[in-house]
């Protein structure tokens, strides 16, 4: 048997294997399945963010024809399911039974022969509201006569949730004792919503003959869920099997476990018929995982032209119940980023979060845990310090970037990062911008009445959660997996414990085992998403697919290519340290010509072993990372604002990402192209708010603008390359830097084009009427 000639590894563009069923149409998502005798769900939502519920009448509902069952949290009470757990280790109603903590929350539902029936039925249910009042800010929250959102909880006498510290407080007030200046921030990274093109969903199917469970259900970690539905619901875990089919987006949305999952599951049971739940837009964009909400005031101690301390107080937005989707031990995520790419000797993070009556769930949006935030909030500051200072924004990080020989840098908030060299890919940026004739030509344009800004965002993230004993979800170490094997053709199979939700996970993961063994990627089918059928794992998002199941599966190649050596070494009649290895082919040392393919060791694996070899070419293998993994880059935009109304335009936008060792470059190109348009879209017109009495603005895309292509500028990408140290292949992942470092990058070009007449703080999205009376405090406009 011959090996393809042209193996394309890591480093190829290979086309994308699941565009094939993709751009025809032929992708199989939630709400394709249909099952033999389904049922349809609706769920009637709360118009109040915070009433008491003094009843539920469902007579009239449960008399429509076609309707099969109305269900409430009293009936959910009577099974042990009114509440569930949250990843972050809260409880959340599941249906509402005392009251409503906020507006959309689920309150009761309707299982009908029809998703219409089911829908209209929920027009005659009458449910009994006390108004009360409602906190929609976490500053009101936290006020001592704010009234207790969770008051059902034993003990909770506040709407606080958490105190969260890191880093050295006193070092970093001696630090600041002795500063020649202290620049201080004060601002807020408002609520968006990740709004994937598909909304959540599932199809429960409770076999009463069997009592197993199969949902299909929009999962971004199917065997996480399993786990906590097995929980939730007390129904034996081997007896669930979660099934992730294709998935129309996530960044993050689907991680959470959401009511209707455990009450479409748990109708299928009492009911013995499979019951299916879709989502409509409203329902996701007002009641599912939302992120960022943060309020932070940052001061940053400088002392000559060298930041020597960070001070960071942040006060988390969480929502009605603490269902952050991050690590049990971090209450405000990865914020220790917040030192950035920067050698800050000293500093002190104080963090808080509250209960609000909005809807819960802070979900690792295209970034890694609260990431975003963090950066954001530095790269402000540094901007802001370097205009107080008078030095150049791009000069004065250059003075302060960790430098290469730090590395491994151990910074103030105590993480270790694995490698960078920051001046590079700034150096690399500023050079594509040509930035230095900018700035001259900015001035011209001053003097002309025209209004330019060039914003600058250096980055450093922290992404691949992992290390299990110090990171976890609901007590789940967060490791990952991956199982190979290889057939006696020489076609292989790989399963994966993580989950695609457009990442190109079926080519990319086929790539590294095409690099490790020599099979093609045509030869490979990648398989994720079914719990029956795939190996143990956290699952997809905080961009840990690379840096951990990536890893794995490198791993796991390696494995079987030392079993693969000594067959090969029994082939040749040779010593196996006496081979050597080429891509797809051992041969021996100083004789090329007398070698095997990989394809004839796979096939004496099941047929001609050494003596005592088991037989076979396939293993397993969970990876729990040394380390998280740190990509970076710089981001530099140009803008120009029209004084005459406020708007202003992206001219020019480059950037320079370090995602380490790129397995697929094309597809790398793409997540940072779809990271760029959504960092442009939350720089410009993204924005979830609410009113005094928490109804949410935002609820549908009239009001939540997302950019199109008509809006999304063009975007030009470089690269550096700095290998992670301690990944098997060295890659450090995307993490969708995109979206960390361009918002800071608009909104810094924007007061840059401001700054020279004082204005320092500007919040988003900046829409025109923001920027205009930026402009009129200014004194640039009337």
């Amino acid at each position: 048997m011959e090996a393809s000639t042209e193996i394309r590894g890591i480093g190829h563009s290979v086309k994308r294997k699941e565009d094939a069923r993709f751009i025809r149409g032929r992708g199989t998502y939630v709400d394709d399945i249909t099952l033999p005798g389904m049922l349809h769900m609706e769920l009637l939502r709360s118009p109040f963010a915070h009433a008491r519920i003094r009843s539920i009448d469902t007579s009239a509902a449960a008399a429509l024809p076609g309707v099969v069952a109305v269900v409430t949290g009293e009936l959910m009470a009577e099974h042990g399911l009114a509440w569930m757990p949250t990843l972050s280790g809260d409880t959340q109603a599941v249906l509402a039974t005392d009251k409503v903590r906020f507006q959309g929350q689920e309150v009761a539902a309707v299982i009908a022969d029809d998703p219409y029936t089911a829908k209209d039925a929920l027009e005659y249910i009458e449910v009994d509201y006390d108004p009360l009042p409602a906190v929609t800010t976490p500053q009101a929250a936290l006020e001592p006569d704010a009234p207790v959102i969770r008051d059902e909880k034993e003990g909770q006498d506040s709407n606080r949730i958490y105190h969260w510290e890191s880093g050295d407080a006193d070092a970093t007030e001696r630090a600041f004792a002795e500063a020649d200046q202290v620049v201080s921030l004060e601002t807020h990274y408002p609520r968006c919503h990740p709004a994937p093109l598909e909304c959540c969903g599932c199809v429960a199917d409770v076999n009463p003959a069997t009592g197993k469970a199969t949902i299909y259900m929009t999962s971004q970690a199917p065997h996480a869920h399993r786990t906590l539905f097995a929980l939730v619901a007390g129904l034996p875990e081997h007896q669930i099997r979660i099934v992730s089919p294709d998935i129309g987006g996530g960044f993050g949305n689907k991680v959470p476990i959401y009511p209707g999952y455990v009450v479409a599951t748990a109708a299928s049971l009492l009911i013995g018929r499979p019951v299916k739940w879709s989502e409509d837009r409203s329902g996701n964009l007002i009641s599912t995982g939302f992120a960022r909400d943060y309020h932070m005031r940052g001061e940053l101690a400088v002392k000559g032209d060298r930041m020597t301390a960070l001070r960071v107080k942040l006060l988390s937005d969480n929502g009605a119940f603490f269902a952050d989707a991050q690590p049990s031990k971090c209450k405000a995520g990865l914020f220790h980023i917040v030192t950035g790419s920067y050698d800050i000797p000293a500093a002190h993070v104080v963090g808080d979060g509250a209960y609000t009556n909005k809807a819960p769930g802070g979900v690792a949006y295209r970034c890694s845990f609260r990431v975003t935030e963090a950066s954001y909030l530095i790269e402000r500051l540094v901007q802001n310090a370097a205009y107080e200072l008078g030095v150049d924004p791009a000069e004065f990080r250059r003075r302060n970037f960790i430098s290469p020989e730090q590395f491994p840098y151990k910074s103030a908030t105590g993480f270790v990062y694995d490698s960078g060299d920051y001046e590079k890919a700034m150096q690399l940026a500023l050079d594509r911008l040509g930035y230095d004739d900018l700035r001259r030509e900015q001035a011209e344009a001053r003097d002309q009445g025209r209004l330019l800004g060039i914003g600058l965002a250096s980055f450093t993230e922290v992404v691949g959660a992992g290390k299990g004993k110090d990171y976890d979800i609901a007590g789940l170490r967060m490791f990952d997996s991956a199982e190979l094997r290889v057939h006696p053709t020489g076609k292989a199979v790989l399963k994966l414990g993580v989950r695609s939700q457009g990442q190109g996970h079926e080519t990319t993961f086929a790539q590294i085992v095409a690099e490790e063994l020599g099979i093609p990627p045509e030869d490979i089918d990648v398989q994720e998403g079914d719990t029956d059928h795939t190996p143990y794992g956290l699952g997809t998002y905080a961009s840990r697919s690379t840096p951990v199941a990536g890893a794995a599966t490198a791993v796991i190649s390696r494995k079987l290519r030392d079993k693969a050596r000594e067959i090969a070494a029994h082939k040749l009649e040779a010593a196996p340290e006496d081979l050597e290895w080429e891509a797809g082919r051992f041969f021996v040392r100083g004789s090329p010509d007398q070698g095997v393919t990989i394809q004839d060791v796979a096939f004496a694996a099941y047929s001609d072993l050494p003596d005592g070899m088991e037989a076979g070419l396939e293993g397993v293998h969970y990876y729990d990372p040394p380390n998280m993994t740190y990509p970076f880059g710089t981001y530099a935009v140009l803008v120009e604002i029209d004084s005459g109304t406020g708007q202003w335009k992206p001219l020019r936008v480059v950037a320079v990402d370090d995602c380490g060792v790129r397995i697929n470059p094309m597809i790398v190109e793409g997540q940072i192209m779809g990271g760029l348009t959504e960092g442009y879209g939350i720089a410009a017109m993204e924005l979830i708010t609410f009113d005094d009495e928490g109804n949410c603005i935002g609820a549908n895309f009239m009001d939540y603008l997302l950019p199109t292509s008509w809006e999304t500028p063009s975007f030009e990408m470089d690269e550096t390359v700095t290998p992670s140290p301690h990944h098997p292949i060295g890659a450090k992942g995307v993490g969708e830097s995109a979206t960390v470092g361009s918002p800071a990058a608009y909104v810094n070009a924007v007061i840059d084009a401001l700054a020279h007449a004082g204005v320092r703080n500007i919040e988003m999205p900046l829409t025109s009427d923001r920027v205009w009376e930026a402009l009129v405090q200014a004194g640039l406009a009337e």
